[in-house]
């Protein structure tokens, strides 16, 4: 939920990047944009009954009330409309066990919906701007992230040694309940993959996957790919 400007208006707008899209439809799914609603905010079965996965796209901050904080002085943007629904729906999308993959804002969405905090300006605890070297760009972008062996982070990338493009100015703090880390950037050990902790009374859990990185943004990435190929699976 953003103005946007295109031809001749300049209105409030429920947009997603094409990119998005794109990554979606290259690993053979079909992509549809679920807006804000708060019918389904209420209770997004109905939504959820349509799709075989959830994708929680990049964005705005997330308004610090949802995760019990004050808003620091560089959190700006929020949309509580977009963010108390997108909570509703990963909740109710894990309790269904339908998969579920988090870009950037999307797993820090996931660390808030099980309980977790965020760092709201990263450059202040790192010392460092290199989550987000040139602001509205992916250009520069490239970072090294480490994945832990066996994890489904490494699993859906493909590999344990992985480069990135980064875009964000926040992370994951505190970690939400249930959830490991299985990835971490090389360059200061911030969090930059998230997962649920092993399997509940021996039984594979729910497929779920935050990445802080934009696999969007790489066509050679292959974590979009595993969402849709564990949605296809869980749909036959």
């Amino acid at each position: 939920m953003e103005r946007a400007q295109w031809s001749v208006w300049d209105q409030e707008a429920v947009l997603l990047p094409r990119n998005y899209v794109q990554a979606v439809q290259r690993a053979g799914g079909m992509a549809v944009l679920l807006p804000p609603d708060a019918h389904l905010t209420a209770d997004p079965s109905e939504a959820l009954e349509m799709i075989d996965g959830l994708l929680l796209a990049g964005g705005a901050d997330i308004d610090p009330s949802s995760y019990g904080e004050q808003s620091h002085a560089e959190t700006f943007g929020t949309v509580p409309e977009r963010d108390v629904f997108e909570i509703a729906l990963v909740r109710a999308a894990i309790a269904r066990r339908l998969p579920v993959l988090g870009i950037c804002r999307g797993m820090q969405l996931i660390n808030i919906a099980h309980g977790g905090t965020l760092f709201q300006h990263l450059p202040e605890y790192m010392g460092h701007h290199e989550h987000c070297r040139e602001p509205g760009s992916f250009d520069n972008a490239d970072h090294d992230v480490r994945l832990a062996e066996g994890s489904l982070a490494a699993k859906a990338a493909g590999e344990l040694d992985h480069a990135t493009k980064s875009h964000h100015h926040q992370g994951v703090d505190k970690l939400g309940e249930g959830l490991v880390v299985s990835g971490y950037s090389k360059m200061d050990e911030l969090p930059e993959a998230i997962e649920l902790d092993g399997s509940a009374n021996g039984q594979p859990g729910p497929w779920l996957l935050g990445v802080q990185w934009h696999p969007e943004a790489d066509e050679s990435s292959r974590v979009v790919q595993a969402l849709v190929q564990a949605a296809a699976a869980g749909a036959r």
